[in-house]
This record gives structure tokens, sequence and C-alpha cells, in this order.
């Protein structure tokens, strides 16, 4: 009898954890290239998510071109969200080069780690500050790509450009060869951390890591800002003993805005509140917490994301609900009236005010991201 009323139990609970399968939501995470960060990353939340949801959801990563192809997908809602770079975001939601047109309809759901920019010289260089590049050879990335982009925004505060000095565009892989044979004076990389090819150069030889803080730091945050103030942190490669105050963009992850909100609400919970078993699958996830789960996003959240970090206080104000349903904050800071700069003219109807900024917690936000889509504001 005892036997008998065991198998009935088993094949209860299998017939319930089916059907609790077949009644998750299937979502498709979009994450990178095999061989970089964003897809391993991604199938370990995506496990983590479709484990922890208490059968709400079902996760699928799906390897893609990373961030550039994932705004597409997720603008055409042929993916249901996606691991993408900030910087891409900001430029995609808002219609800027390379994008043609504007991808409105993606919302953020949470930031998730930051990927610093890396101001690297070699020892015999002589350079111990950004302004020394000027007249020296720097690898400033593959021409037209993310890396390049940000040397372009970072070299004009500090009167630098490509007439005084001599950029050489390579991809990471080619910038540690011919550094390590002594034919770069330096270079910058915008990379996650530990970066092998930095690992590899520390390994061979003595070299400077230039920092990038002060009132320069913050002009550039002010101007562009999806970057954040930061600080590669000590001993991340040999010799380097201090932290180095640093730029940063971050990796975010991101939905299309016609993702229920109840969904978007359940993916944000199940992932804050199981970061220790994605930190186990991938040693990213120990560098994402709700502390920092709105740093530098510049586009809307999505409400069912921002009504969790609201009840966390990670989003202690929450914006109207129309074309721009948007965080109020930064970095758990209240916005306040006196923090706005270039306030020359209030925003109002849709909300557009792309050239004013909010700064709170050491970020800056456009104007438009901390207004409801009415034009109301939350200024306490």
């Amino acid at each position: 009898m005892k036997k008998i009323f065991s198998l009935i139990l088993a094949g209860a609970l299998i017939l319930a954890a089916a059907t609790a399968f077949a009644d998750a939501k299937r979502l498709t995470l979009a994450t990178g290239g095999t061989s970089g960060v964003y897809f391993p990353l991604g199938g370990a939340i995506g496990q983590v998510l479709t484990t922890k949801s208490n059968g709400a959801l079902s996760i699928t990563a799906q390897a893609t071109g990373a961030s550039g192809e994932n705004m597409r997908l997720v603008e055409a809602g042929d993916v249901d969200f996606a691991i993408v770079q900030n910087d891409v975001a900001d430029a995609a939601f808002n219609g800027k080069a390379p994008f043609r047109t504007k991808l409105g309809d993606v919302r953020a759901i949470a930031r998730l780690y930051p990927e610093y920019l890396h101001v690297v010289a070699s020892k015999d260089s002589g350079v111990t500050k950004l302004e020394d590049f000027k007249g020296k050879k720097v690898s400033v990335g593959a021409r037209g790509s993310g890396n390049e982009v940000n040397c372009r925004q970072l070299f004009g505060f500090y009167g630098l450009n490509y007439k005084n000095l001599e950029p050489i565009f390579l991809p990471y892989g080619e910038t540690a060869d011919q550094f390590k044979d002594r034919q770069l004076d330096g270079f910058v990389f915008t990379i996650g951390t530990p970066n092998p090819a930095i690992q590899d150069i520390t390994t061979a030889q003595e070299v400077v890591f230039v920092p990038l803080d002060g009132a320069k730091a913050d002009e550039i945050v002010a101007r562009f800002p999806y970057l954040v103030k930061d600080a590669i942190p000590a001993k991340t490669y040999k010799g380097q003993e201090k932290d180095v105050p640093t730029l940063s963009v971050q990796a975010i992850l991101v939905a299309n805005k016609n993702m229920p909100d109840d969904v978007a609400y359940t993916l944000t919970k199940t992932l804050f509140e199981n970061l220790d078993d994605v930190a186990k699958a991938h040693n990213k996830g120990a560098e994402i917490s709700l502390q920092h789960a709105v740093d530098g996003v510049t586009i809307p959240f999505h409400p069912g994301a921002a009504k969790y970090l609201k009840e966390k206080g990670a989003l202690k104000q929450y914006c109207g609900r129309g074309a721009f349903p948007s965080p109020c904050l930064v970095s758990g800071n209240t916005v306040r009236a006196g923090a706005i700069s270039r306030p020359d003219r209030p925003a109002g109807g849709n909300g557009h005010a792309e050239k004013f900024y909010v700064h709170a917690g050491g970020f800056a936000v456009p104007l438009h991201a901390v207004l409801g889509g009415n034009g109301a504001g939350c200024f306490s």
C-alpha cells in the first residue's frame, strides 16, 4: 500500500511540475557572441530565472551579434529581452549614429555590471595623465567601434584629437601584440575586468594605468550621461596596487515595452533575489547589485521593473506612465529642482528635453528620462 501511495505521490509531483512548466512564460534572452561575456552570463541569468521563478518563467538564451543587434531585435519583438551596453541603448533610443531611426519601444530592466575605460601607457612613454598622449601612438580600437567612439568622446576634454596624437585602429588582440612589441605608447580599452589581454601585458611588462578623475571626469559625465564615474579595483592586474579612478559604461538588461508588467516585475524580482546563484554560475554575477541597479541608465525603465526597484528603494520615485515611464532618481538619490543644468525651458508635451540634464549621485540623466509623458516632473 505504501509503495502504491509513493508512486501516486511521485506521479502527482511530476504532473504538477510539468503543468507548472507548461504554464511558464517562455521568453528569449538575446546575449552576444559565444566567445564573449554576454552569452555565458545570459545563460546563467536564464537558468536562474527559469529555476527560481516558481514556474513563472522559462528562458532561452540566444547568441547574437551583441548590443546593436540586440536593440534591433528587442525593438522588433523578435526577442523578449536582451543584454546591451548602455551607451548603445542611449544612441538607439534617441536615433543617434549608428542608428538611423529611434528604437523607442525598448525599456530598461536594470543595470548589470560595469565595463571600464582602461587607459594604459607603457612605463617608458612618460605618460602619467591623459594629456601626455599628445604626440604619442595610441590604439583607440577598431575604426567605428564602440571603443573608438568612447575615445573620441574622451579625448576632446583633454585637448587631444586625431591630429595631435597618432591614432592606431586595432582590435584588442592586435593592440596587445603591438603594445608588447613596443610599437605603441598606449591604448584605451572599454571592457569588463579582468581583461585577459591586459593580464597578459602586465605579466610581461610594467605599465601605467592612467586615471580619469576630478573636474574633467565630472564634465564628461555631464555631457555623456551614460558614462559613470567608477574605479578599476586594486590588484585587478599585476602591479596595480591601488584602485584606478576611471569611467565606465554599463551592461544593462532591456526589454520591449510590450512585455506585460507582471512578467517584467517577476523577472526583475527573481534576478535580484537570486544573485548568489547567478554569481555561482558566472563571475560577473557577483558585480550585479540592487545598490547599482539604475546606474548609468538613460532610457526609460519598464514599469514592471520600476515597480520592483521602487519597492526595494533602488528607485525612490517613479514618474508618470506616459510616453516616458521613467525613473526620477539615480543611484537612490532624489532629484531636486536645483540639480538641473541648462534649464532654460521646461520640458512638456512628450517630455523631450534632450539638452538638459539632472544630476544626482554622481550621475547625469537627460531631463526627458525624469519626466513623465505628460511633462510632469517628480521633483521634491
